[in-house]
């Protein structure tokens, strides 16, 4: 049974603290590394194993939501992710600090947890609209972890950037302890065949095939995007500097808006359309950024411009990506209640496996052509996305024209 509404505010909260731990290591690599003694190569594993931590956990703990009570699941994740924050914040050890990197992003992944959670606890009308929301959260946790983290180490050291992360999951976690209720799954499955059934899922289950394509090819174009425009915001005739670029990085705060406003849009049925709409942003995003990219326009036009058609291709790449993500968290939060926490877990691993790829072929891209080579790498992963999403609504369509002309006065709309 479920209840008219989660507490949505404290779940976007929650989501938005939780997913600083992912992100707050990146821009303090240089002060981290040299504190602990590590080269250059091994500072580099501290984000490397916080996100690969995040990845097995998305594939071997959120699963457990199907098997194990949800509340307890989630808070004694949390508990852990409030120790490995504190192990690292007051361990200089090489090796703990990165044993506490990798259990930092391993039990970061009660965010997914807590996702299914806000949909089994509302009624299906308005699941994607809770569903978005607490994106939001999440998105502006994304969003602001980056420069909260540089501000805070520059004055008080990257320590208490960890300690007062820790402190702060470490409240999150008694508000949960008294908002979240009790929801013990159904399922009886073995561990084992909990992490098996996995392929089953993905083979059975087209809706979540489709939208984590789409999902991971516009992530892959995201982070292609994302993981480079610094370095052609620094080149002339942009020439901007650190602050010049974070502050460049507000303009992802479009798909915090975006999320809700596509998982209203799902719940009033127009999850095609928003869908390709949200492709079409992604695509033209693109295009600008190419476009302001090329020789010819970094030699005419004016750097303000140049830098105005930057800012609206991310707008466009951001809103389009993210609600791409809501609508899919929506459909697949639909199919089968007893198993929502192995199809959260596939859903976010396979998209962000897809924007690990995106990242890794931007940097081939970025050093054999440039941004130009960048932006059409992303441009193609974003027109595979239009295709892919495009195959499976005029499949959908084909198999509901059958089914209604197969039976007489039977009339099916997708």
């Amino acid at each position: 049974m479920t209840t008219p509404l989660p507490p949505v505010r404290l779940f976007a909260l929650a989501t938005a603290v939780i997913v600083l731990s992912l992100y707050l290591a990146q821009p303090l690599v240089g002060m981290i590394g040299p504190s602990l003694g590590l080269s250059p190569a091994a500072a580099g594993l501290i984000t490397t194993l916080t996100l690969a931590g995040y990845a097995l956990g998305l594939f071997l703990l959120v699963p457990l939501c199907d098997l194990v009570e949800n509340r307890a699941l989630v808070l004694v994740t949390l508990a852990v992710h409030v120790a490995a924050l504190t192990m690292a914040a007051c361990i200089d050890t090489p090796a703990v600090f990165l044993t506490a990197s990798l259990l930092v992003g391993l039990s970061a992944c009660a965010i997914q947890m807590l996702i299914p959670m806000a949909a089994a606890m509302t009624v299906e009308a308005r699941r994607g609209q809770v569903i978005g929301n607490v994106m939001s959260g999440l998105l502006l946790g994304v969003m602001l972890s980056r420069p909260l983290a540089s501000l805070v180490a520059g004055r008080l050291g990257w320590h208490a950037v960890y300690g007062l992360l820790a402190a702060a999951v470490a409240l999150l976690l008694v508000a949960l302890m008294w908002a979240l209720p009790r929801r013990r799954p159904v399922g009886d499955h073995r561990y084992v065949q909990l992490i098996a059934s996995l392929w089953g899922l993905l083979r059975e289950e087209a809706v979540l095939r489709r939208h984590a394509t789409t999902a991971a090819l516009c992530f892959a174009a995201f982070n292609a995007f994302w993981s480079t425009v610094a370095l052609q915001l620094a080149r002339a005739p942009l020439s901007l500097g650190n602050t010049g670029i974070a502050l460049f990085a507000l303009a992802s705060i479009s798909g915090a808006v975006s999320a809700p406003i596509a998982g209203r849009l799902g719940d009033r049925g127009k999850t095609r359309l928003a869908t390709r709409a949200a492709h079409v942003g992604v695509v033209a995003g693109l295009v600008l950024a190419g476009l302001a990219g090329m020789p010819w326009a970094m030699a005419h036009i004016p750097p303000a411009l140049l830098l105005m058609l930057l800012g609206l291709a991310a707008i466009l790449l951001d809103a389009g990506t993210i609600a791409d993500q809501a609508l899919g968290r929506r459909a697949i939060n639909l199919l089968r209640p007893e198993a929502r926490g192995r199809i959260n877990g596939l859903y976010t691993g396979l998209f962000f496996l897809g924007g690990a790829a995106g990242s890794a072929v931007a940097g081939l891209a970025w050093v054999l052509a440039g941004w130009s080579g960048v932006c059409l790498v992303a441009l193609a992963f974003a027109l595979a996305a239009c295709v892919a999403g495009h195959a499976g609504t005029a499949g959908r369509a084909s198999l509901a024209h059958s089914s209604a002309t197969s039976m007489p006065g039977n009339s099916t709309s997708v």
